[in-house]
Order: C-alpha cells, then sequence, then structure tokens
C-alpha cells in the first residue's frame, strides 16, 4: 500500500492554519507596548495562513484512511515545517542568520531550551512571549493539540498520537477515544499553566512574567524573559513555586487525570514510574547537595540546598531554568548533572530524557542477566508495578536504548568534527540537545552563540530526535518504509 501524499498535504495545511494564531497574542503586545515589531510579526501570520492554504485548498475534498505510516511522516513533516516557518521571525525581527533562527525555533518547539540570544532583557516584550508560546506549545506536543481537532477533518489521530507522544507505552489511553483523551490533556495542561501564573503574580512577578514563566515552566521548557533567568526574581517563594510545577510538568498526564477526576491525590504514590521518578529526585537532592557542602564553602547549608533542589529538578525534568550555575561546581557534579538529565522525567510527561520507566525496565533486565548468570535454569520475571511486563515491551526498550546510544555517539562524532569543539562541550552539545535540557557545559554553558553553524544544525537535529524519541524520525531512512 502506497502512501497518500494527498491526506498528508491536507492534513498539514489544515494544522498550519490552525496553528498561526499563535502569532496573534504576539501582535497584540507589539502593538500594545509598541516596540516596533508588528510589521513583521503580521508578515510572518499571513505566511503561515498561506503556506497552509497552499497545502490545503487544493486537497480538501479527498477522503483517505489515514494508516500508520502517514501519520509517522506527517508529525516529522509538520514539525520540520513548523520550525521552518517559525524561525522566519527572527530573521524578520531580529536579523538573525537563518541557521541560528532555525536553531532557536527548533529548540523553542521542542522544548529543549537551549539559546543563541543573549541580552533577554532589552529583547522586545512581543518577541520574548512569542518565544513562551513556541514552548507551550510544543509541551505537550503540537500534534496532541492537531488529535483534539482532527474530527474537523473526518480523520483518526491515533496513527499521529503514536508517532509523536513520549514514553514506551504509548498504546495506553486515558478514555476509548483518543480525541477526548487529547481534548482533557489539554484542558489539565492549560488549568495548571493558568494556575502556576497565578502563584507567580501573587508571589511577585509582574502579569507578564507571572504568565510567560508559567508556559515554560509547564512545557518544562525553560525559555526565560531574563538573562539571569529564575536568579532574576531573587525570590525563594517563586523559586518553590517552579520545582512545585516544574515536577508536575515531569509526572505523566494521565496520572494528572485520574488524581483530578477521582478527586484524591492517592493516584500519584500507586503509580510506580511516578514513586521511583520522586525518589529519583529526591536522593540526588541530598547526595549532590552533600557533596557540595562538603567540598565548597561557598554558602550556608540552607542556601545550598535551595539551589540543588531548584538545578536537580530542572535537569531532571529537562527544564534547563537556571538559579545557580551548575558548571562551575567542584568534582564530578556538573557531568553528574548532564548524566541525570539522560532519565528525564515520567512517560507521558512534558519532559525529555529517556523516561523513568525505561531507565528502571533497563536496570531491572540488565539484573535479571545477572542472575540467570549465577541460576541458568532459573525463570525470572521483570516486573514493573506489580505487573509482568511483556517481551515485547522489554525488547522495545532494548532497541530504544540501542538506539538512542548510538545515535548519540554518531551526532557527538559529528559535533566535534564539524563544530570543532572540545569533547566536554560535544558530549553535554548533544546530550542538552537529545535530552531537551538546554543549559550544558565547555562552550554550551550559556548559550550556543559561539557554536558555528554547522554544529547548531546537528544540535537541532538532536533536539527533534529526542523530542519524537528517535524512531519516528529514524524509521524514515528505512526503505521498507517507503515501499508499496
Amino acid at each position: 500500500m502506497g502512501i497518500h501524499l494527498t491526506i498528508i498535504y491536507r492534513i498539514i495545511g489544515f494544522m498550519f492554519m490552525a496553528f498561526s494564531p499563535i502569532l496573534l497574542l504576539p501582535i497584540i503586545i507589539s502593538v500594545w507596548t509598541d516596540d516596533g515589531m508588528t510589521s513583521y510579526l503580521v508578515k510572518s501570520f499571513l505566511v503561515q495562513i498561506v503556506v497552509g492554504l497552499i497545502f490545503w485548498l487544493p486537497f480538501r475534498k479527498k477522503q483517505y484512511n489515514l494508516h500508520r505510516r502517514e501519520g509517522f511522516l506527517i508529525v516529522v513533516i509538520f514539525w520540520l515545517l513548523l520550525s521552518i516557518l517559525g524561525a522566519s521571525v527572527f530573521v524578520h525581527a531580529l536579523g538573525f542568520n537563518y541557521v541560528d533562527a532555525f536553531f532557536e525555533s527548533v529548540s523553542g518547539l521542542t522544548t529543549t531550551g537551549a539559546t543563541v540570544i543573549t541580552g533577554l532583557d532589552k529583547l522586545q516584550p512581543s518577541i520574548l512571549f512569542y518565544r513562551q508560546e513556541l514552548q507551550w506549545f510544543g509541551g505537550m506536543g503540537l500534534i496532541m493539540l492537531a488529535v483534539a481537532i482532527m474530527p474537523m477533518l473526518g480523520i483518526g489521530g491515533m496513527k499521529m498520537y503514536l508517532a509523536e507522544t513520549p514514553g514506551p507505552m504509548k498504546e495506553e489511553k486515558m478514555t476509548p477515544r483518543i480525541v477526548h483523551s487529547a481534548k482533557l490533556l489539554w484542558a489539565i495542561y492549560t488549568g495548571l499553566t493558568f494556575i502556576c501564573a497565578v502563584a507567580y503574580w501573587l508571589a511577585g512577578m509582574s502579569v507578564f512574567d507571572a504568565v510567560a514563566h508559567s508556559m515554560t515552566t509547564l512545557s518544562t521548557g525553560g525559555f526565560s524573559t531574563h538573562d539571569a533567568s529564575m536568579g532574576y526574581f531573587d525570590s525563594g517563594v517563586i523559586d518553590a513555586i517552579a520545582i512545585f510545577f516544574m515536577l508536575l510538568g515531569g509526572i505523566n498526564f494521565s496520572v494528572h487525570y485520574m488524581a483530578i477526576h477521582r478527586k484524591s491525590l492517592k493516584y500519584y504514590f500507586q503509580n510506580t514510574e511516578v514513586v521511583i521518578f520522586l525518589l529519583f529526585v529526591f536522593f540526588m537532592i541530598i547526595f549532590v547537595t552533600l557533596t557540595l557542602h562538603l567540598t565548597s564553602h561557598d554558602g550556608s547549608f540552607t542556601e545550598e540546598l535551595t539551589n540543588v533542589a531548584f538545578e536537580i529538578v530542572s535537569v531532571v525534568t529537562s527544564t534547563g531554568f537556571g538559579l545557580a550555575d551548575f558548571s562551575v561546581w567542584p568534582l564530578f557534579l556538573p557531568v553528574l548533572m548532564i548524566f541525570i538529565s539522560f532519565v528525564g522525567g515520567c512517560g507521558g510527561s512534558t519532559a525529555g530524557g529517556m523516561k523513568v520507566m525505561r531507565v528502571t525496565m533497563l536496570i531491572k533486565q540488565g539484573w535479571r542477566e545477572i542472575k540467570q548468570l549465577i541460576h541458568p535454569k532459573g525463570i525470572f520475571i521483570i516486573k514493573f508495578g506489580g505487573q509482568r511486563v511483556s517481551s515485547s515491551i522489554q525488547q522495545n526498550i532494548w532497541g530504544f536504548f540501542s538506539i538512542y546510544a548510538t545515535t548519540f555517539v554518531i551526532l557527538m562524532l559529528l559535533m566535534m568534527a564539524v563544530a570543532e569543539v572540545d569533547q566536554v562541550t560535544a558530549f553535554s552539545a548533544i546530550a542538552t540537545s537529545m535530552n531537551n535540557l538546554g543549559p550544558g557545559l565547555g562552550e554550551v554553558t550559556q548559550t550556543f552563540a559561539s557554536i558555528n553553524s554547522g554544529g547548531k544544525i546537528i544540535a537541532a537535529i538532536a533536539m527533534l530526535l529526542g523530542r519524537l524519541e528517535v524512531f519516528s524520525i529514524l524509521v524514515l531512512l528505512h526503505p521498507a518504509f517507503w515501499r508499496a
């Protein structure tokens, strides 16, 4: 069976038109503040509408069933094209070259949070808000929003959901209808963002900063309106609010749904992945704080604990907000921080990384192999949350890890060759990109501005691979995908 390109054009065109309104708020802010960006934003808005019409109009009456291959192809093409169109704002408004603009756009949509921009405090409010919006929509997944409105096209969205949703158990849905699930997820996501914004505002942020930072907290994106990130506000209350909502962003939104629907917090503690995630965060905070306290005397224990707790949560959830510069921490701590970003949050969350369940299962499978060596005839069953894990899921996890590790090594070597950077910079640049984290080590501690164009393109590819969990993109490179 061949790939029906007409349905792909129609859906992509519709989604471009559906997402073009994200530029309306920046346009309103630009007009209100008279920051000189209105014409550039209007031009970008019209370009998205026109491109959408070009894709959609000729094929608006075509009807085909959407198959799995079309779903994967739509997701990848849409993310690439939207990143390209999203970059036009940075090209026209800020005068960026297209590589820098594409990097910034991809970083926003994939909620990575890496940037090439300096001087955020002096940047126009409309552009600042546009960056925050990119991360907010990218956080829950642009395709998930599209799935919520797919009935308007008369097409089911399950195939696209499978391609875009992060986590090893994608077939699980909160409700029997995937469209209903998508709408519920977006309702919860929007509601938590609103609560976060109100909390930030009550804690002392301006309305603009509160809304802007709430969008990149729940999305675990990490873009800020200030160069000093969260350190700009110098408020323990704001730091605590950020920690709380970053953790919520790192938890499976299906668990949020159950807790809200059943009006009980017990579901957070009955979910094995959530418990492991929270315990991992807790023990890492204790370990890093004690290590830092015993090797450095730059501040009080309370101050160190606050800084470490914020940075650990920010890194594990792949948010990337900054309070302290962990790259200057002593001993092995900077590299450890990069390593824990590989763990990431829970499946079905907005966080990046490999996800807690996968890492836990890899450890369990490794331990089973050790026991198998000791007891060759023994039968050892792997369970997660009291349930037996099927062999297909185990194979999926090992397959993901092997492809993930191989891709990481290849991209790291390419970064060293193309960008001509040292090993630490190359390692952290690819790690922070694939894990959708943001800050790194070496030359990419604060920004990617010093990395050449080739290196930025490699990093952008790593971001997309990480956000779409590698397979969704690499499957397009297999010859069998394109066979009729």
